[in-house]
């Protein structure tokens, strides 16, 4: 901030003094602006529904997926969202099919 001051002399002894200052006034609110950030969708609850060994009833689901990571077998079947639910009451098994999956089984109640 710069002051500057000048002096007028008037009539007899009577001084004026002028002063000039340079001020820099800035916005009292920010500039509202457009975000590229803020959004996130909520959390898909995906993964095991039953452990190995539980028991679960008939038509429960046993594996929330997207994709087949996990296979039916035995009394299991997929939805067409590759949900994996069972088709008979008893205790959930999973167990390796081959080199590289994994798949799981409701082993019924008699």
């Amino acid at each position: 901030m710069a002051i500057s001051s000048k002096f007028k002399i008037y009539r007899k002894g009577v001084i004026n003094m002028m002063f000039k200052l340079n001020l820099q006034l800035f916005a009292s609110k920010k500039g509202v602006g457009s975000t590229k950030n803020g959004r996130d969708s909520a959390g898909r609850r995906l993964g095991a529904k039953v452990a190995d060994g539980q028991w679960c009833h008939c038509g429960s689901i046993i594996y929330r997926q997207r994709g087949t990571r996990i296979y039916p077998g035995e009394n299991t079947k997929i939805g067409k969202d590759d949900t994996l639910f069972a088709t008979a009451s008893g205790i959930v098994k999973y167990y390796r099919v081959g080199k590289d999956r994994t798949a799981v089984k409701v082993v019924a109640d008699k």
